[in-house]
């Protein structure tokens, strides 16, 4: 890490919680949304005769997203506009609904056939969070974060998951917009400027940033530390492991009672 870096890491212990993104950050989930992105918008666009569907879409208009509202903005990007239909449409209608649904089954299919490792550092930064008594908590725009965590074998740790269905029920508007992230801190007892956010995606850090949170971590990819830093990371790293010394031992104050 740069010294910058390094100076702002040390600002880890001094806050009280860490809500941490799912894919991308925990797991390598980011790796099969982007599979299955990739495969909707393949042959949705050849079949409207678009510009194709390239990596550099799913970073741009896709990546940290609610389902819907990545579905919507890549399709706007081609000058594409579909009926919204609801959350209950089948796959197979041709709606903004309609083809996240299709992309979800997509994704559920590649998570049950293959399962999901968390990546090893963090995990390591994890458990020293909670052995250091730092509170943690899930903020996810997946409606999919529960199976991912169950699956990666993480579950436990968190008592506080933010996800795209808490989002839906408690009418949150997601990423880049801070609500869920400060839904988060609030369900933990916490003040924004009392947390860390951890995030991959532009539009969480964007989010972190926006809701003035006391430091928000970038944790690169594949968007490119630069483009997090421009979006509002205070610092970025390749791997949470790096920052597995810059939090503390022991735990330094008790912990506010969880609110639900």
């Amino acid at each position: 890490m740069s010294p910058d870096a390094l100076r702002d890491a040390t600002r880890l212990s001094s806050l009280r919680a860490l809500l941490f993104d799912l894919d991308g950050v925990l797991t390598p989930t980011a790796e099969v949304h982007m599979r299955a992105w990739s495969r909707l918008f393949t042959d949705y666009l050849t079949s409207r005769d678009a510009e194709p569907y390239s990596e550099a879409d799913y970073f741009r208009y896709v990546d940290g997203k609610p389902r819907y509202d990545g579905v919507r903005d890549l399709l706007a990007s081609r000058g594409i506009t579909i009926p919204e239909g609801t959350p209950d449409d089948s796959p197979d209608l041709e709606t903004v609904c309609g083809l996240g649904n299709r992309k979800n089954s997509v994704f559920a299919a590649e998570l049950r056939e293959n399962g999901v490792t968390a990546y090893p550092g963090s995990v390591a930064f994890l458990e020293r969070a909670v052995e250091a008594g730092i509170l943690v908590a899930v903020v996810s725009s997946s409606r999919n974060a529960v199976p991912v965590l169950e699956a990666a074998g993480l579950r436990d740790r968190f008592e506080v998951i933010v996800d795209g269905v808490v989002a839906a029920a408690e009418h949150l508007t997601g990423k880049p917009a801070p609500d869920t992230y400060i839904e988060g801190a609030r369900r933990l007892g916490l003040t924004p400027a009392e947390c860390v956010v951890v995030e991959d995606a532009q539009s969480g850090v964007e989010a972190g940033r926006r809701g003035a949170f006391g430091l928000v971590v970038g944790v690169d990819r594949g968007v490119g530390p630069q483009a997090l830093l421009d979006f509002g990371a205070d610092f970025v790293v390749d791997d949470l492991g790096d920052l597995v010394g810059s939090l503390p031992t022991t735990p330094s104050s008790p912990t506010p009672e969880l609110d639900s």
